[in-house]
């Protein structure tokens, strides 16, 4: 394979997660350009609180036409409170309605895609866990179902997917690692909106060998086996400070990890990544361009 710049760009588009900062168009995207990102993810309100953030509509319409010009896929991340799979009754509801606002927003911004944390069913006691997650499973498919079939194409684009992000596997986790995707989609009967976002540092924390030689593949593959072609629609590129299976969520620079850099371009090199953007969310991603530029390169050296 040997595609000219461009066509690498479009191809695999890689960028980082981006703050907000004076807003979607005048702040996330200014600093995605003088980043040279290109894709980028955001949060539409208080990462870390249950606030439904509505958006401004100039700003929204300025941010949705400049990312199409540009060509510039964008997605959102939930709030990190989300959590499926809650005993909490409270947490629950909330994290069911911020996932209907995210995908609302998402419609209006422009953005193809919402990401949200599979989650857990929060308890120590290992006695009745089997009876647990299958009550943190029933919870996922009541609330997200609806959600999803309420999600309809709009005049200006098809309707935003949500991509089911696998844990490291800390806790009692109801998606960690690839295999426990398969359940999971299950659960939601393989609805049609319904992607996966890969990253790399959690599946790697959960056992997946990204760092031997054909490992990443292996990953790609057995998502594509669960799902079927094209459910993988994002990588977050994340390399690990613990050893693989930690089970723990500690992103590292690319390289500078247990997971390494050829794991990147093996995924780059992969047919089935064709046309999945590549999102950083390392240490110092949305300051400097070091780890852009090495993704850049790999991916260079993949499809180059």
């Amino acid at each position: 394979m040997s595609l000219s710049s461009a066509e690498q760009s479009r191809r695999n588009p890689i960028g980082t997660h981006v703050t907000v900062g004076k807003g979607l168009a005048s702040g996330a995207l200014a600093d995605a350009e003088r980043l040279g990102a290109e894709t980028i993810q955001v949060f539409v309100g208080n990462p870390r609180g249950w606030a439904l953030s509505e958006g401004k509509p100039a700003e929204d319409a300025a941010f949705r036409e400049r990312t199409a010009a540009a060509g510039m896929r964008t997605f959102i991340h939930t709030p990190y409170l989300v959590n499926l799979g809650s005993p909490t009754p409270a947490t629950y509801e909330k994290s069911v309605a911020v996932v209907a606002h995210n995908l609302r927003r998402a419609a209006e911004i422009g953005a193809e895609g919402v990401v949200v944390h599979t989650g857990s069913f929060v308890d120590a006691d290992p006695e009745g866990s089997a009876e647990k997650l299958a009550v943190a499973m029933r919870q996922v498919r009541e609330g997200l179902l609806p959600v999803l079939e309420a999600l309809e194409d709009t005049a200006d684009g098809p309707a935003p997917w949500l991509l089911l992000e696998p844990t490291a596997g800390q806790g009692r986790s109801l998606c960690a690692g690839v295999d426990d995707l398969e359940p999971y989609l299950g659960a939601l009967d393989l609805h049609p909106r319904v992607g996966v976002c890969l990253d790399t540092c959690h599946v790697f924390a959960a056992g997946a060998p990204l760092d031997e030689a054909g490992g990443a593949a292996a990953a790609v593959e057995r998502i594509e086996e669960i799902g079927g072609p094209g459910r993988l629609r994002l990588v977050h590129a994340n390399d690990s400070m613990d050893v693989r299976g930690a089970f723990k969520d500690r992103h590292q620079r690319i390289g500078e990890g247990f997971i390494g850099e050829a794991a990147f371009a093996e995924l780059f090199a992969h047919p089935s990544l064709d046309g999945v953007p590549f999102v950083l969310e390392t240490p110092g991603s949305r300051e400097d361009v070091r780890d852009l530029e090495l993704l850049k390169k790999l991916r260079e050296q993949a499809l180059g």
